[in-house]
């Protein structure tokens, strides 16, 4: 009995690991450009080893290299860093019943919160495969990533410009494809999505790399909540 009850999660968390593929080898194509230009610049190989293990988030880590790179202190860039990340505070709230219960499985469900690892959990169909679908897709994407930056990071400047490789359009094209299902779905969505959009595109001559996406949150504003849900009267 035990055995026909585990039938189908397991071939369910295989199609879980198969979308998830895509996304993990996003993140391990940019972990080594990470890595590469990281050490590129001048930096020793530990440094983006270190920080892809205890801060693992990408767009904070190239922020923060960047200052560093540039002559910035390390507050100037732990600053940029966690100003960047601020943004999966909201994401973590999106995820919380997702992740389960007990300190230690939501002090390591918080570290894996990413934004692909986000949008690929929220658009499951129902609980448990959000669940299912967040480990699957951030103890992956966590592993390629880190072996990613590992590989860039030794292989140094051999690698020479990687930024003619067009590794940077990597996670946005993933990103937009996990989307696409949820905003063809929802007009309510597509209504936060453009308003989102107009916001980053409308701050994004005037602010830091990064910022742009924490205040296209506005669009969430224009969400509603489906009738009959609200407060009895």
């Amino acid at each position: 009995m035990r055995s026909l009850q585990r039938t189908p999660l397991e071939s369910g968390d295989g199609s879980l690991v198969r979308d998830s593929s895509l996304v993990w080898l996003a993140g391990g194509i940019v972990g080594v450009s990470f890595g590469a230009v990281s050490v590129a610049g001048g930096l020793p190989v530990w440094v983006p080893v270190l920080m892809s293990v205890l801060v693992y988030a990408g767009s904070a880590q190239f922020s923060a290299v960047g200052v560093l790179l540039a002559g910035g202190g390390p507050v100037a860039a732990a600053v940029t860093g966690l100003l960047l990340n601020t943004r999966t505070a909201a994401f973590g709230l999106a995820v919380a019943e997702i992740i389960g219960s007990g300190r230690a499985t939501r002090l390591l469900g918080a570290h894996l919160v990413t934004d692909e690892t986000v949008a690929f959990a929220l658009a499951q169909s129902d609980p448990v495969r959000r669940r299912r679908a967040f480990w699957i897709s951030g103890l992956g994407l966590f592993a390629v990533w880190n072996v990613g930056v590992a590989v860039g990071a030794l292989a140094g400047s051999a690698l020479g410009d990687t930024a003619r490789y067009g590794l940077d359009a990597a996670f946005p094209a993933v990103l937009v494809a996990l989307v696409l299902p949820a905003l063809r779905a929802d007009a309510a969505v597509r209504r936060c999505a453009l308003l989102g959009a107009a916001v980053a595109l409308a701050v994004t001559p005037a602010v830091p790399a990064g910022v742009p996406v924490l205040l296209a949150l506005a669009g969430l504003f224009l969400h509603r909540r489906p009738a009959g849900t609200g407060a009895a009267a």
